[in-house]
């Protein structure tokens, strides 16, 4: 017999469901839940659904939008000679946050993986090139995922759009700001070698 009564319990389960949240935080948020003022749960159930009936993705860029373009896409401010390239939506927001890049974007929605049976055709790849084509684009910065599937996906995009003529760049990979390289893998370390630049 569970410990609790059904409704907690499968507010729980469907918690866990979550990437991210165990046993533990589940009970934890669904007890927060249970002890919150009504209000407040009426508008997280709304915010739920909205999220699902509302949101798609961006036209241009594949990022996530409520109308037919995303904020970024619609802002007039923005430099469209760039379009930096990443895997997911939430890179977008990483790098929005450091504040350093005023381009236009492009989500991949994942990367190219042989193992995993993801080829070219399953992420916005022919998309990207459309874009390149239609002219006004003077760089393409690959900022793909510094892993084995994140640097397919970039030597496969690099070797498409380099008859384009346009400018490719990637991201800058090594040590982090404030690293010891005594604490530093060898991989890193090599990166931070070949990707050195002048002083």
């Amino acid at each position: 017999m569970p410990p609790f009564a059904e409704p907690l319990t499968r507010l729980m389960d469907s918690l866990k469901s979550l990437p991210g949240i165990g046993a533990k935080s589940a009970q934890r948020l669904a007890f927060h839940v249970l002890k919150a003022p009504k209000k407040e749960v009426e508008d997280l159930a709304a915010a739920l659904l909205d999220v699902k009936s509302r949101l798609r993705l961006c036209n241009d860029c594949f990022n996530i939008a409520d109308h037919e373009q995303c904020p970024i896409c619609s802002d007039p401010s923005r430099d469209r000679s760039k379009i930096c390239v990443v895997e997911e939506p939430g890179n977008v927001a990483v790098i929005e946050r450091a504040g350093g890049y005023h381009g236009l974007y492009h989500v991949l929605h994942g990367a190219i993986s042989p193992i995993h049976g993801i080829g070219p055709e399953h992420i916005h790849t022919v998309e990207l090139l459309a874009r390149v084509r239609l002219g006004g684009v003077a760089e393409v910065i690959l900022a793909t995922n510094p892993t084995a599937d994140g640097e397919t996906t970039a030597t496969h995009l690099s070797s498409m759009l380099r008859p384009l003529e346009v400018g490719i760049t990637r991201i800058g990979m090594g040590l982090p700001v404030g690293a010891d390289i005594e604490y530093v893998d060898e991989v890193t370390l090599s990166r931070a070698l070949d990707g050195r630049r002048p002083f």
